[in-house]
């Protein structure tokens, strides 16, 4: 007896149980139904399988991609300094004097403690670490070519790669040849 089949007792001496027309309809439905099931895991095994991503360890303050975002945004308030140092360097030279002289004792490899002690040292300097956080968030948002950094990643990888791999074969048939 099929699966979802309907069996109804008829009344009658002799009569075993039928099925009825539409509960024919309806095995054949899932007997097709059960055949392209069996076609989709089939065509399915057959691709490549779809798993979760990599499992990396050891970033237990976040994922790899937040551990990147971090650096770009130090390396994004590196640009901001630069582009409102080269500003101020060609019409206002003693606020530029100010900040690079701020720059020189103050390291740049954390931007938000360098952004609180820019905002702390001076009215000036305030008004100047003001400027350098909105420059960064234009900068992050209008300017900066994001697919090409995506494109660079990828190209540059395969590149070092290919070269470590061929120096690599290069090395090993240059020693089997001296055997």
């Amino acid at each position: 007896m099929e699966r979802g089949a309907v069996v109804l007792p008829l009344q009658g001496a002799g009569v075993g149980r039928v099925l009825l027309p539409v509960q024919v309809r309806v095995r054949s439905f899932l007997r097709s139904r059960r055949a392209t099931e069996r076609r989709r895991r089939l065509a399915s095994s057959a691709a490549p399988a779809r798993c979760s991503k990599m499992y990396v360890p050891g970033f237990g303050e976040g994922s790899p991609e937040r551990k990147a975002a971090i650096n770009l945004q130090h390396f994004f308030n590196y640009i901001a300094v630069s582009i409102v140092l080269a500003q101020l360097e060609s019409y206002n030279r003693e606020a530029y004097l100010e900040l690079k002289e701020f720059i020189s004792r103050t390291s740049l490899n954390d931007a938000e403690i360098f952004c609180e002690k820019l905002m702390r040292e001076s009215p000036r300097l305030k008004g100047l670490a003001l400027r350098i956080l909105e420059v960064r968030s234009a900068y992050v948002k209008n300017e900066f070519e994001w697919d090409n950094l995506k494109e660079l990643s990828f190209k540059m990888v395969d590149e070092a790669n290919t070269k470590l791999m061929r120096d690599y074969v290069v090395e090993v048939s240059h020693i089997e040849d001296e055997n």
